[in-house]
């Protein structure tokens, strides 16, 4: 059975959005307007910049509302004014109080990045990657008062690759996401298809990330940092300290077998092939690194002209 043609609010805002709201333009579908998060300050200038979702909402000419609270009495008459059918939220960063949820003839949707309940929250690709789960996945859910609790209309599973960083794996969850949405979207506006309540067990949660999670302690497994470096790879990227400056680590690999030959934080050897540093359990080698002000480098090119072999980092 095919769905009349439905009128459609869409909330989101990073790029992790942007296939979901490709795909319901596609739908044949009304997308009615577009909500997200007001712009914020970017850069070293610290000017003003629009999210992902807004800048592809303007330039396909949709309306978009980016109110600071969606519990003000007026910006709820205004979404009710709109009529919409369903309301799509993906990433949006704002909490839907129960008079918006209320607004849409067939409810709220999201597009949550995990198997639910596993990671609840606003972290989930990171928490899935600290964690070293070996596949995660998107739920297509129904929105309640709760946080990511609602039931679930569909899932999808994707295996988590042993290099992914949080950018590798947002991107190929963002386009499950998208087509799991499609596939059910005509289920959920005719009434068709029924969502599942979620299990009662295996419940977790993903809290949202600071700087100071950054931070590697170098008393910790290799493979543990290792997962830290790659769930914080784009932001807010794991840092140790260089004779008191930060530096970065955008890249590294755990070297199997490796035995222990010093303290935490000593750098063993710089070479051609790596940093390679102790941690608490085997050997991690920094593949690029960042100090700053500076560029992204290849750990080997930045070794060339700063020798660290014996050199203590987290100091």
């Amino acid at each position: 059975m095919s769905a009349p043609r439905a009128r459609l609010l869409f909330a989101g805002s990073p790029e992790f959005a942007l296939p979901a709201l490709e795909r319901l333009l596609g739908s044949g579908h009304e997308v009615l307007a577009v909500l997200t998060q007001p712009d914020r300050p970017a850069g070293r200038g610290r000017r003003l910049a629009a999210c992902p979702v807004k800048q592809r909402a303007l330039a396909h000419g949709l309306p978009v509302l980016q109110p600071p609270t969606l519990k003000d009495e007026a910006v709820q008459q205004q979404l009710r004014a709109l009529a919409p059918d369903l309301m799509v939220v993906v990433a949006y960063g704002l909490l839907l109080p129960p008079a918006v949820l209320a607004i849409p003839r067939r409810g709220c949707v999201n597009v949550h990045a995990s198997l639910l309940p596993r990671w609840r929250g606003a972290s989930p690709i990171q928490a899935a990657l600290l964690a070293g789960d070996p596949e995660t996945g998107v739920s297509i859910m129904a929105l309640d008062q709760g946080l990511d609790t609602g039931p679930v209309y569909t899932t999808r599973r994707l295996p988590v690759a042993t290099d992914d960083t949080a950018a590798t794996l947002s991107a190929r969850l963002a386009e499950l996401g998208a087509a799991a949405l499609a596939d059910v979207l005509t289920g959920i506006l005719t009434g068709a298809l029924a969502p599942r309540p979620q299990p009662v067990t295996g419940i977790t949660h993903a809290g949202r990330i600071s700087k100071s999670a950054a931070l590697i302690d170098w008393r910790r497994p290799a493979v543990e940092i290792d997962r830290q470096v790659r769930a914080y790879n784009p932001w807010p990227v794991a840092e140790t300290r260089l004779a008191g400056q930060q530096l970065r680590c955008w890249s590294a690999n755990p070297l199997p077998a490796s035995p222990g030959v010093g303290e935490p934080g000593l750098v063993t050897a710089a070479g051609p092939d790596g940093i390679d540093v102790q941690t608490g359990t085997g050997l991690l080698r920094l593949m690029a690194v960042q100090l700053p002000g500076r560029p992204v480098t290849a750990a080997a090119d930045f070794v060339r002209s700063r020798p660290l072999a014996g050199v203590r980092l987290g100091e």
